[in-house]
């Protein structure tokens, strides 16, 4: 069995949502990504940042990040829960836009995103990380 599957999961971070949020929730990533041995850890800070700048931004109450691996591939994952109704989705591509284009990036830097309604209202976007795979082109 490898460390991965039988090392013990971090609590989560629950942050504010304030402008602080996406910076605290950086550094929880990376002390995670540290703490499996995953030196490159930029493209996970990236993500992260966008996924509470989202829930900060256009959510409601407390945000809760949770980063993890994956039970069947190991593969390193985060979710981010927020009250909001809101669903986020991957904006037209406008060149003339100053926001919108984080979830674009998102999509083309992970293996797998979604958002899903969570039973007690609010929701959860999630991220699976590639691992040693190149961004898609």
């Amino acid at each position: 069995m490898s460390a991965a599957a039988i090392a013990p999961e971090a609590p989560p971070l629950v942050l504010e949502p304030t402008e602080h949020a996406p910076r605290l929730a950086r550094r929880f990533l990376a002390e995670r990504f540290a703490e499996w041995g995953i030196e490159d850890d930029y493209v996970g800070r990236l993500v992260v940042c966008e996924l509470v700048t989202n829930a900060w931004r256009h959510g409601e109450g407390p945000i809760v990040v949770r980063v993890f691996r994956g039970e069947r591939d190991g593969r390193p994952m985060v979710e981010v829960w927020d009250a909001g109704e809101g669903r986020p989705v991957v904006q037209a591509e406008d060149h003339a836009a100053v926001s919108g284009r984080g979830l674009l990036l998102v999509a083309e830097l992970v293996h797998a995103w979604g958002v899903r309604p969570l039973n007690e209202g609010g929701k959860l976007t999630w991220a699976a990380f590639r691992q040693d795979e190149p961004p898609q082109r």
